[in-house]
């Protein structure tokens, strides 16, 4: 096994910048630099993208930035000692330990387990001090290694021989002397963050030191990368309640069904693993405490929203977000195969694709040949695809609110919006009133020979019966109506009134670059790119207008790092590289770099460059039966000159805005961005 740090991988007492974002991009700089990595900034962009979404500063002046990332060949660690210390969002302060794990995306279960015992050991105060004392790094590099080789901490139970920390998670960690003790409060646990290398087993660590203070026998389940041991369930039986320290779904959530329940994000758990100690001994002796519902499905994420304070409009958007993103492979896969089969056998093979697929074969071709076969074929099985789009969107509506005993009443209510004609607007109203329907059966209280049914059989059948009764007799012939007129509307957009539409999506795609208001544009074009016929071409021109928008800001970011070098950072001009090919790609995010260090000028002239082209493309009736792939769609673009002239018409003006603002607006903040790299 390869060693997993060496001298090259550690900076001692130094300034490595003023923030996350310049040690992460230095550390993972040092990683490619030893070869471990094959680039810079694809190991950065996953490490940084993982830090936004949860800070990964602990207690005690420590961060560990962690990604996996297709970047990385070997695992690796890399680690600094900062002086002066940088803030990654601790409660106590900034760190000046930063231990950065970059693993790869199929990383081996035994390097993960390695990586796993390492977090575990940046929560010893001893070894931690060792660190800060250390005088080469030669001497850090021992510290890590002898870490990396002693047995799992002294307050978890021994495990076996032959088991790393990760396979041993869940086993017993008691405060009694043993199971005969009769004392104390039991306590289950689950941990598990989404890359599941660091704070899982930092989370499960924490939660055991701190119930063994309390005096409280506490067992805990790690849900992490490098595998998991599950429960006992006559343990989980035992207990008087549980702790879910999770940033992702609960496995197996139904074996805690009635259980007493604290749930928070994975990093409480390292943060503040004694006041959850607390509240879940007070919550098992509370009766109107919040419990694991026992069908099993209580949707995770919607629980720590509400401790959050989430209110509805936020939960609404969350479950309408998840069904546009379930939906979308059948629309992607669906879409591009219908325009296969007008590529092979014209726009007339729609009439016919049905009598072709089963009265002809490869030994009995029909007239036309080849081609006409092959067309039929694709366009069925596109149709067929694009079939789902509606039940997919409700089903998967229905599963973000109600979790898996929705998903069948979603389904359901989606197939009944389609067949009514309701189209893509009932198929979110039946996926909202299936899946509200279905979370409020799952609330009753139930006989416990019951209970075994109710996610199986009750849920879905009378959630079935309730939501598409509704649609199928009140709501149904209204949306239906609703979806014609707002068909006939926008079949009937022309001139200026589609330019007007345009222009409006433009803005959007590019306002936020892949966040809500994006979003909402994309979701409300491949919503509707079923709908689009050679007889009705303005939802697949609408498709093609966002995806051509979405496309202008990293192409505009790029070409701007090539028009005047100056204006960006090195790190800037390295993104501007890769923003070639992600806007090509139909990839907004490629522009999240730039906007996020200078967002005053990248927004604005991103918009302007994504309004032009909007207008455009609906000037020039391009259209595009794929919801994504950019340039790389090309045979599913109609009038695919004018779309490529659209783009670039916006990249140009998006780019020279941008060189404009940089050069005469605030040139005082460019001489700071410049200044980053420097101390990189």
């Amino acid at each position: 096994m390869t060693q997993l740090i060496t001298t090259e991988l550690v900076e001692l007492d130094r300034n490595l910048g003023n923030d996350p974002e310049a040690v992460i991009r230095h550390l993972a700089s040092k990683v490619a630099a030893t070869g471990r990595a094959t680039e810079v900034e694809g190991l950065f962009a996953d490490a940084y993208a993982r830090e936004q979404k949860t800070a990964t500063g602990i207690p005690g002046g420590i961060a560990i930035p962690h990604c996996r990332s297709a970047a990385v060949v070997e695992p690796t660690l890399a680690m600094a000692r900062l002086s002066p210390k940088v803030d990654f969002g601790a409660k106590d302060g900034p760190a000046d330990l930063v231990f950065f794990i970059a693993a790869p995306d199929g990383a081996d279960q035994a390097h993960l387990k390695l990586l796993s015992k390492l977090a575990r050991s940046l929560i010893k105060k001893d070894f931690t001090a060792a660190l800060r004392n250390a005088s080469s790094e030669a001497e850090i590099v021992e510290l890590v290694d002898g870490a990396l080789a002693d047995k799992p901490a002294a307050h978890a139970s021994p495990a076996p021989a032959d088991a790393a920390p990760a396979a041993a998670a869940a086993a017993s960690v008691s405060a009694g002397a043993g199971p005969a003790a009769a004392g104390p409060k039991r306590l289950v646990a689950v941990t598990a963050c989404p890359t599941g290398i660091a704070h899982t087993y930092m989370a499960a660590d924490s939660l055991v030191a701190a119930a063994q203070e309390a005096g409280v026998d506490l067992q805990v389940e790690t849900q992490g990368s490098s595998g998991a041991k599950p429960l006992d369930p006559a343990v989980i039986a035992a207990a008087d309640a549980v702790i879910f320290a999770v940033d992702v779904d609960v496995r197996g959530k139904e074996r805690f069904a009635g259980k007493p329940v604290i749930n928070a994000p994975v990093k409480r758990g390292i943060d503040e693993p004694a006041k959850m100690v607390q509240e879940a001994l007070a919550a098992a002796d509370d009766p109107h405490a919040r419990r694991v519902p026992h069908f099993g499905a209580e949707e995770q994420a919607e629980q720590a929203a509400a401790e959050k304070g989430e209110h509805i409009g936020q939960k609404l958007k969350r479950a309408l977000l998840t069904g546009v993103s379930y939906m979308i492979p059948f629309v992607a896969g669906g879409g591009l195969l219908i325009a296969l089969g007008f590529l092979l056998g014209g726009y007339d093979i729609t009439g016919v694709a049905d009598k072709v697929v089963l009265e002809n074969s490869f030994g009995n071709l029909p007239e036309g040949g080849l081609a006409i076969y092959l067309g039929a074929v694709f366009f069925k099985i596109g149709a067929l695809s694009m079939g789902f789009l509606v039940p997919a969107l409700a089903g998967y509506i229905a599963y973000a609110i109600a979790d898996r005993p929705g998903i069948a009443p979603g389904f359901v209510a989606g197939a009944v919006s389609g067949f009514m004609g309701a189209g893509f607007l009932g198929g979110i109203v039946g996926g909202l009133l299936a899946g509200y329907i279905a979370h409020l059966i799952g609330t009753w209280q139930v006989a416990r020979w019951l209970r075994g049914l109710m996610p199986v059989v009750i849920i879905p059948l009378l959630a079935s019966i309730v939501a598409s009764g509704l649609m199928f007799l009140v709501l149904g012939g209204p949306i239906a109506g609703l979806t014609t007129a707002l068909n006939s509307w926008l079949s009937g957009m022309t001139g200026a009134s589609a330019v007007v539409l345009g222009i409006i999506l433009g803005l959007m795609m590019c306002f936020d670059l892949g966040g809500p208001v994006n979003k909402v544009a994309y979701a409300f074009a491949v919503a509707g790119l079923s709908a689009g016929s050679a007889t009705n071409q303005a939802p697949w021109q609408i498709m093609a207008t966002v995806m051509a928008a979405g496309m202008v800001p990293p192409l505009a970011m790029a070409l701007a790092t090539v028009l005047d070098k100056k204006l960006f950072s090195l790190a800037e001009r390295e993104n501007g590289k890769a923003a070639w090919l992600l806007g090509a790609s139909f990839i907004s995010e490629g522009a999240i770099p730039f906007a996020a260090a200078d967002p005053l000028r990248v927004i604005p002239a991103s918009m302007l460059g994504g309004a032009l082209t909007g207008a455009l493309t609906m000037a020039f009736n391009v259209t595009s039966q794929a919801p994504h792939g950019g340039i790389f769609v090309f045979f599913a673009i109609g009038n695919v000159l004018m779309f490529i002239v659209s783009i670039i018409a916006g990249t140009v003006v998006s780019a020279l805005a941008v060189v404009a603002l940089k050069r005469w607006a605030a040139p005082k903040t460019t001489a700071t961005v410049e200044s980053v790299p420097a101390t990189v």
